[in-house]
């Protein structure tokens, strides 16, 4: 059986995503990482995409209420070994633990700018313009 060549996660890799993202959130929930500006931030995990081999998981976070979100991904990326390790109890059916990087979510940026670009008067003129021709 040939494997597929598709660039589209499989369905265990999204599967198994969930589980770290979830694993990961009751890690920085209870307060395991003992760093100022982790327990100081509420985070937010949007997601987690796993390597086709289930070793590599890269959560993609957003720090709220927080200006440089830089630092708390630095901080986070610091971390990324220890909270490797308190996932052990929570993906026990994993044959290897995923090294967990951590990157910043900007898919929120860019919904902001396409919904800015669409309530735009350009558009909103050639939108009008569309309906009246129907």
């Amino acid at each position: 059986m040939a494997k597929s060549t598709s660039s589209a996660p499989s369905q265990r890799m999204l599967r198994v995503g969930e589980q770290v993202r979830a694993a990961i959130t009751q890690v920085l929930q209870r307060g395991d990482v003992r760093d100022p500006l982790i327990e100081s931030t509420v985070i937010s995990i949007s997601e987690v995409r796993m390597s086709p081999d289930l070793k590599l998981a890269t959560a993609y976070v957003t720090p709220l209420g927080v200006a440089d979100h830089a630092a708390v991904i630095e901080a986070l990326n610091k971390h990324a070994k220890f909270i490797r390790g308190r996932l052990g109890p929570h993906l026990r059916q994993m044959k290897y633990m995923p090294d967990v990087r951590f990157r910043d979510d900007t898919s929120f940026e860019n919904y902001q700018k396409i919904d800015s670009l669409l309530r735009s008067p350009e558009v909103s003129r050639d939108l009008d313009r569309d309906s009246d021709e129907e």
